[in-house]
């Protein structure tokens, strides 16, 4: 059966351009892959013509073979590459998997790139660190000194894993590439090459202070300016105090993770600030003034209207947290809990009976409620 014009194969016309031929083999390999045309017979024939199609016209020699010979350029020993009918050798297939393989996830996986698949110099990794700040220091802003274990560049070496600062040298085994590549029977495996860990680079003589590694383990003591207005889960970031860069790239970072901890008297929520104070059932029946901190360790005095219930709330303006980076501050919410006394005297007893007597009148809470809690039971008879 004759062969189909590798052009016609590929959906391209003779004059294509090399990227528009790569284009239309990436989407036909991608269309007639086996794995996703299983129920279809002639897939792996039709993929195998279309890898072959490409094999021929991405190579600027075998291209301008073919547009003067046709197929007869690789027939009969012509183009020194020997009988090149279909796939029938399998070395031809092995290699044609190869380029399919790199060509359709050559991308995700990194590819073999602009420098031959050399791995190239890698930043560093960024550090976390966890930060624990009182909530007056939150308020007013603080300066902390921490400690960050991270990887540091080796001075000895500055760097390159080698004795005296040495540069490294192409490694022997993948020569520079990073990856080694094995035939296992149909397919061209390709590996990490295991000499040099995909660097592309080694050292003659490693460096004894770290091991050939570049780096060593080092505590550094940073110190951290906190601003005012910080909340749990605010993130600082600090550019370059990461781990050091492989082979040469640039420091990681290190993030700053604040949590606020819980505080005695105040809850927070966002700028504002909640305090609940308990003031006696005679001061939230009179009237009067209570005391109350606030939380740049001031007082204020905050008048209780007569009849207050528990649940009352009073605002103190400005007396909250600070908006980080500016933006005005919060305000102070004060909650009143009236407060039941206990462990009475007898005279005492005496006094809230007597006074519980006088107060039929007095409670339109209570009134209230029973009074619809009354007609709830009639109704039910």
């Amino acid at each position: 059966m004759a062969k189909r014009d590798f052009y016609e194969v590929l959906g391209v016309s003779k004059g294509a351009s090399a990227e528009e031929i790569k284009k239309a083999y990436r989407q036909k390999a991608k269309e007639l892959h086996p794995d996703r045309n299983q129920d279809n017979p002639d897939a792996e024939s039709q993929f195998k013509e279309v890898n072959e199609a490409y094999d021929v016209l991405k190579d600027e020699q075998k291209k301008s073979a073919y547009d003067r010979f046709g197929h007869g350029a690789f027939e009969g020993g012509m183009g020194g590459g020997g009988p090149r009918g279909g796939f029938g050798q399998q070395g031809d297939f092995a290699s044609a998997f190869s380029d399919v393989f790199e060509d359709l996830f050559g991308d995700f996986m990194g590819g073999r790139g602009g420098q031959g698949g050399r791995a190239r110099a890698q930043r560093g990794s960024d550090l976390r660190y966890n930060l624990r700040v009182t909530l007056e220091e939150a308020f007013k802003g603080v300066q902390k000194t921490i400690s960050v274990p991270t990887a540091v560049t080796c001075e000895s070496c500055h760097g390159t894993g080698a004795e005296g600062g040495a540069e490294p040298v192409t490694c022997p085994t993948c020569s520079g590439m990073g990856k080694v590549r094995a035939q296992q029977g149909f397919f061209t495996i390709e590996r990490t090459c295991p000499t040099c860990g995909g660097a592309g680079q080694t050292v003659k003589n490693a460096c004894k202070a770290c091991g050939g590694a570049g780096r060593v383990e080092k505590e550094r003591t940073l110190s951290v300016n906190i601003p005012a207005g910080v909340e749990t889960g605010t993130r600082i970031r600090l550019a370059g105090e990461g781990e050091a860069g492989v082979r040469g790239g640039p420091t990681g970072d290190l993030y700053i993770f604040i949590e606020v901890k819980e505080h005695p008297i105040f809850q927070r929520d966002g700028v504002h600030l909640y305090c609940r104070v308990p003031v006696s059932i005679t001061a939230a029946a009179l009237g009067g003034e209570v005391e109350v901190p606030t939380i740049d360790g001031g007082r204020s005095k905050v008048k209780v209207p007569a009849g207050s219930q528990t649940g009352k709330q009073m605002r103190l303006r400005g007396k909250g947290m600070p908006a980080l980076r500016g933006g005005g501050t919060g305000d102070m919410l004060i909650e009143l809990a009236v407060e039941t006394p206990v462990n009475l005297t007898s005279r005492q007893r005496e006094l809230l009976q007597e006074f519980e007597r006088l107060s039929e009148d007095n409670n339109p809470e209570g009134s209230s409620f029973f009074s619809k809690v009354k007609s709830f039971w009639d109704g039910k008879r």
